[in-house]
């Protein structure tokens, strides 16, 4: 017993640093996540009794919460050597599996439009086998459809340019092709919410067509919304000199989410606007 008293006495730090930086404990997770919640709930009242208010309130907390929570995540990247290149190796795992946790949320609504698409006798009340269901007067794919894809390929473009600029160390070319690409995020915004303003149905009570027109191609305006953050976000601290050529993994996380935006809105504009807009009958 004195024996291991005495070992235990004399054991000293070994002076090598943990290889994983851990953050302190946060609240913004669970606030987050709880405002995620009234989003969804939002949504709900919304499409069954056109209330708007939890929407807006849910949609509020969240974006509250990403202010802060981006500016606490800030702060921690700029800690001198508080990150070792297995952090940035995992971080780079998360956002991989982020993205991919992503792709199956809109996997969901690609599934419910086949499944009505290919199967429209599976709509409740149908009485023809013909896509989209009668009565329903679909957009013109070839109007505001269109522009708003020719913006996010345009926009996929000035994120590329930005990024090899940060590469090059070129710095004006960085803030050039970042700020070229936050205004066509907000410009496609803004022509989603014209669309919007004049679209032939309504979310709520108007059939299967509408619910998932709008939940698909507003929960990809949503992540519009937050890639256009993201980038607002790396365009500040750009200024502020935060980035190097090889240290940058913020922006990259950005650019990598931006196109997965693009991407997605090539399948919706394919499948919802250009398949939607012709009545296919299934013998």
């Amino acid at each position: 017993m004195s024996t291991d008293m005495s070992n235990a006495a004399t054991v000293t730090e070994s002076g090598l640093k943990n290889p994983y930086y851990f953050v302190k404990p946060s609240h913004y997770p669970i606030i987050g996540s709880f405002s995620a919640m009234f989003v969804l709930m939002g949504i709900i009242f919304a499409a069954h009794f056109g209330n708007y208010i939890v929407l807006a309130l849910g949609i509020l907390s969240l974006l509250t919460t990403m202010f802060f929570w981006f500016r606490t995540v800030v702060r921690e990247s700029l800690i001198p050597g508080a990150h070792s290149i297995l952090d940035l190796i995992s971080v780079r795992y998360g956002m991989t599996l982020f993205i991919t946790s992503e792709v199956m949320f809109f996997v969901a609504f690609f599934w419910a439009f086949f499944n009505f698409a290919v199967f429209p006798e599976n709509v409740s009340g149908a009485t023809h086998r013909v896509w989209p269901p009668e009565g329903i007067h679909t957009f013109d794919p070839f109007s505001l459809p269109f522009l708003n894809t020719l913006i996010l390929l345009l926009s996929g473009t000035t994120i590329t340019w930005a990024h090899h600029a940060l590469i090059e160390n070129d710095r004006k070319s960085l803030m050039t092709g970042l700020g070229a690409t936050i205004l066509l995020g907000l410009s496609f915004t803004c022509c989603q919410a014209v669309e919007y303003s004049h679209a032939p149905f309504k979310f709520s009570g108007g059939g299967i067509f509408p619910s998932v027109f709008f939940l698909a191609t507003g929960f990809h305006g949503f992540h519009v919304i937050v890639g256009t953050i993201f980038l607002i976000v790396c365009y500040v601290r750009s200024r502020d000199g935060q980035f190097t050529p090889k240290r940058h993994f913020g922006f990259e996380a950005a650019a990598w989410y931006w196109h997965f935006v693009d991407v997605v809105w090539l399948f919706l504009y394919v499948c919802i606007y250009l398949w939607g807009a012709s009545k296919i009958t299934v013998a």
